[in-house]
């Protein structure tokens, strides 16, 4: 049986906004101005857990994370780094990469189910793109 070819879940398409890609995954940003808040999915079709992916794909995606990881923790001054795959919403294998500061007002608790979501203005949007993308020399 021919897997289907990779798509993009539609609430990640409705949810984020896309910055760019990796060799493997995409990555998005959660279009909710209280976090930084990146997402990696990598473009694999069917995938709903890490252990799926080939041997290969987990080491890449392994460096893939790590270097956003770290970029975002520099580049936004993080007091910790969230990074998780939960999947109860969107099966589609998704990594969250959620800038955390101690001050923020879900701090100490994860962030899911916190609030509701307050969309970035088109013009935060342009500027926050653009700062990651330099960051990441996308």
């Amino acid at each position: 049986m021919k897997s289907s070819p990779f798509q993009l879940h539609e609430h990640l398409q409705k949810d984020c906004i896309a910055i760019g890609r990796f060799s493997l995954c995409q990555l998005l940003m959660m279009n909710d101005s209280q976090f930084p808040w990146f997402i990696l999915v990598p473009e694999r079709a069917d995938i709903k857990e890490i252990y799926q992916l080939t041997v290969a794909d987990r080491q890449l995606l392994s460096e893939e994370s790590c270097f956003l990881a770290e970029n975002m923790a520099e580049l936004f001054k993080a007091d910790k780094m969230n990074m998780a795959a939960i999947g109860n919403m969107v099966s589609q294998l998704h990594i969250h990469h959620i800038v955390r500061y101690q001050s923020d007002k879900a701090w100490p608790a994860p962030v899911w189910g916190k609030f509701s979501a307050q969309p970035y203005t088109e013009q935060q949007i342009i500027e926050l793109t653009d700062k990651v993308r330099a960051q990441l020399k996308m």
